[in-house]
């Protein structure tokens, strides 16, 4: 640990240069308007202080304004957020009303002289002097503030980021908070908001080649088409986005490629689902697939602003989200031909997916189609009852029944599922809050954490359904099911989470586990040990499914191939760039490796993987901005020889 923490030195001159500039422009006002305007200026500053935390508290991230698509829905949620509030998060109101004290009543006795005596050093005869002084005084706090930005003493080597790059471009918000504090994180967000930063020249870090030897089980992709795209390509972007996937590792095929080959696929995105599912007593239904099916003991469902959206969005694309945004609406025009549905689509399978809620929080109708979905229903397509009151959710059991009746069983499918009966707020009653209460009448569980899992209730319910209806169409053996949970809870308390679970949520990355699971009625039951999340679910089906694709595309990984496991590639990457393992985790936030043992890492190697990963998050970002895929797509569809990308449709 560094003897000084740069970041607090930061922090200090930051807001000693802030507070000098305003009193500067406030210094012109008379005393009763200064008073007043001071004392707002200080008011809002407090409370977005503590609304970030919150937000921190309640989402696992700082809010931007970039996810200001989602202000009008999180007025939805806003008794919960306020409720998860900690009485500590109160104490910033301290300080400010210490000051207003001063400000209307203690001044007047600390600077006595100046209300009595005309020679007082404050006297207007003297107050382009001290205008002069405190410019001078800014000048120099800001030379020192620049300094801290770049000297090279005072940045961490592990950060994922370097300070500099996110002084002019606070991407990574919990990063940003932590190196700047809230308020000047706060005015970053608006400038950066309102306009665009400078287009900065993004590199990648290129590894050293190695050499592979050529089996049975070696992935052929022939890049001549891309290589001529590129060199008819002028946008510096594209080339740079053509050059770091060109360069990915071609990852082999293995014991695993084709397992489910030509079975149906049904992918369910369960909302707020954590581990307190994988219960024999009290939801059967999700035990039974869990110990009988492909069972991940270390799944991850990693939170960020407008979670379900985005890691929607990363299940679908196996592409990282922006962090600050609510990415598949703001950029829901953009196409994406390596998508889930796309690569089902050129397979031959008819593709399709279903949502028991309206478009409130996402534009799923434009989201899936724009994906490549078939067609996508929602609540109203369904023809299910639904309510306006945030309360209250549409019944999951309704969603499986009429999702079966339109889809066309008698032809190969794949379908996605995103479920809603598990949603906030539990701290209310509501129909499925309340349905199964009496199944936890005899435990001494809070009642919102009685009510979530009388959600959940409904949900098991949901999946017995499911099986049901895929048994009498005589097509269970033929289907696989994929489940995953988008997040944890929102809304309950961590202590309350660990009456049920067998371990401490508030230790290393627990919060976010969530189960994970592949089943199929004839696959032998495995259990898989290895780090995982929603960003590799697609290149593992696509091996699964034995599809024509091209695994540079993604940023996740063949989670079940053998130099996965037994590779530093073993690993969950959190939102902001965090990363669990066995043996240790990555605190992106803070910049700093804990161990769990006596094994480690040298510090080049975390180095080594920091670089990695924020080019993957770089270099999604960029695909997502510039819609590069379709670039792709539309440049290779001008060439006559094979496809290179393997998995591209013409």
């Amino acid at each position: 640990m560094p003897l000084v923490n740069w970041a607090m030195v930061r922090i200090f001159l930051g807001c000693h240069s802030l507070a000098l500039v305003l009193a500067l422009l406030l210094q012109p006002l008379k005393e009763k308007a200064g008073k007043i305007v001071s004392s707002l200026l200080f008011f809002f500053i407090t409370i977005y202080a503590m609304l970030q935390l919150g937000f921190e508290n309640y989402l696992g991230t700082y809010i931007s304004l970039g996810a200001s698509s989602q202000l009008g829905a999180v007025s939805d949620y806003i008794k919960e957020f306020f409720s998860s509030f900690r009485l500590t998060f109160y104490t910033l109101l301290v300080p400010y009303l210490l000051y207003v004290i001063y400000k209307y009543v203690g001044e007047k006795h600390c600077f006595k002289a100046y209300y009595q005596e005309k020679d007082s050093f404050f006297e207007k005869r003297n107050r382009k002097k001290n205008v002069g002084i405190g410019i001078f005084v800014v000048l120099l706090s800001s030379f020192l503030y620049k300094g801290t930005l770049s000297v090279e003493f005072m940045q961490n080597a592990l950060q994922l980021e370097s300070t500099k790059t996110l002084f002019k471009n606070p991407s990574n918000t919990n990063i940003s908070v932590n190196q700047f504090g809230v308020t000047t994180f706060g005015l970053l967000d608006i400038k950066t908001t309102l306009i665009q930063p400078k287009e900065e020249d993004i590199s990648y870090f290129q590894k050293t080649e190695e050499e592979k030897e050529i089996t049975d089980l070696t992935r052929h992709i022939d890049d001549t088409d891309w290589k001529e795209l590129d060199n008819n390509t002028t946008d510096k972007n594209y080339k740079l986005l053509n050059s770091y996937f060109m360069s990915q590792e071609i990852t082999d095929k293995n014991e695993y490629t084709g397992a489910f080959k030509d079975k149906n696929v049904i992918v369910i995105m369960m909302e707020s689902v954590n581990e307190i599912f994988i219960h024999p007593e009290y939801y059967p239904t999700f035990y039974k697939l869990y110990t009988e099916g492909w069972s991940f003991k270390n799944s991850y469902s990693p939170r960020n602003s407008c979670a379900t959206g985005n890691n929607e969005m990363s299940g679908m694309t196996s592409l990282f989200t922006i962090y600050r945004k609510c990415t598949a609406n703001d950029y829901r025009d953009n196409t994406y031909n390596q998508s889930i549905f796309n690569l089902f689509n050129k397979a031959g399978y008819q593709t399709s997916s279903f949502h028991n809620y309206t478009e409130h929080y996402y534009y799923r109708n434009t989201i899936h189609k724009n994906m490549g979905s078939g067609m996508y229903y929602g609540v109203e397509d369904l023809q299910i009852p639904y309510s306006n009151a945030y309360k209250e959710w549409p019944s999951d059991i309704l969603l499986m029944e009429e999702a079966i009746k339109r889809i066309d069983t008698t032809k190969p499918f794949m379908t996605w599922l995103t479920t809603v009966t598990s949603h906030q707020p539990y701290g209310v009653s509501s129909e499925f809050g309340d349905k199964h209460l009496d199944l936890f009448k005899n435990t001494e569980y809070p009642i919102e954490l009685k009510r979530y899992m009388s959600k959940l209730k409904e949900l098991d319910l949901a999946l017995e359904r499911l099986l049901e209806l895929l048994e009498e169409k005589e097509i269970l053996k033929d289907t696989v099911l994929v489940l995953f949970g988008d997040h944890y809870p929102y809304g309950l308390d961590n202590k309350d989470l660990n009456l049920v679970l067998p371990y401490n949520v508030d230790e290393r990355n627990n919060v976010d586990k969530t189960p994970f699971v592949i089943y199929n009625s004839e696959a032998t039951k495995k259990e898989f040990d290895v780090y995982t999340s929603y960003i590799n679910i697609l290149p593992t089906l696509l091996n699964l499914f034995d599809l024509e694709y091209d695994p540079r595309l993604y940023m996740g990984e063949d989670i079940l191939a053998p130099d996965y496991k037994n590779s530093y590639k073993n690993r969950v990457i959190l939102a902001d760039g965090s990363w669990e393992t066995t043996i240790g985790r990555y605190d992106a936030t803070n910049g700093i490796m804990t161990y769990y043992g006596k094994e480690d890492y040298t510090e080049e190697e975390v180095i080594s993987y920091n670089k990695e990963i924020n080019d993957k998050i770089k270099m999604s970002t960029l695909a997502i901005t510039t819609n590069y895929f379709e670039y792709l797509q539309n440049g290779l569809s001008t060439y006559k020889t094979s496809l290179p990308t393997g998995n591209l449709p013409s």
